[in-house]
């Protein structure tokens, strides 16, 4: 099982990778749009729409990694409560698991939207850049995340050595 954690783990940098790159697209376009507006009156016509879908793409490649390890913001109010009874294992493995069974119904709806986008032939305004690639790529981001979550849970319950081992 170690060399499929460490397969995981060296995969999970691809998503980072992704939305690294997706912040440099927007930080260079956004820079170039105030020059190009400011300097010689001639904004970026589509940054409106690009900001958009990168600032999706930004959003959604990192979900699963902030995800599952408690990158989101928490609040601790009863973490002494369950450290005490020695529940934290406990509660962290619910957690996973109800959230990421929970993300079913966005996945589920989320995919009914990017699907009546691409039946009705939905593209954005100025590039015209099909909506339901945008949509189908939250989707599959929200079910990846789905799955990692559920996994994470069924970890913390089975094999929690697993999760705490270092990647070297």
């Amino acid at each position: 099982m170690t060399p499929l954690i460490q397969l995981v783990r060296r995969a999970s940098v691809l998503p980072v990778i992704v939305a690294c790159t997706a912040l440099f697209i927007l930080m260079v376009m956004t820079f170039c749009d105030v020059i190009l507006r400011s300097v010689f009156n001639a904004p970026v016509e589509a940054a409106t729409e690009l900001t958009r879908i990168l600032m999706a793409i930004l959003v959604f490649s990192v979900l699963p990694i902030i995800s599952v390890t408690n990158g989101h913001i928490a609040v601790d109010l009863t973490d002494g409560i369950f450290h005490r009874l020695r529940l934290s294992r406990l509660r962290d493995a619910v957690i996973y698991i109800l959230s990421g069974a929970m993300l079913y119904w966005p996945v589920q709806r989320v995919w009914i939207l990017a699907e009546r986008a691409r039946d009705y032939g939905d593209v954005t305004e100025y590039l015209s850049i099909p909506t339901y690639l945008v949509g189908w790529f939250i989707t599959a981001s929200v079910a990846i995340t789905a799955v990692v979550m559920i996994i994470t849970g069924l970890l913390h319950l089975f094999a929690p050595k697993t999760l705490t081992e270092s990647t070297q």
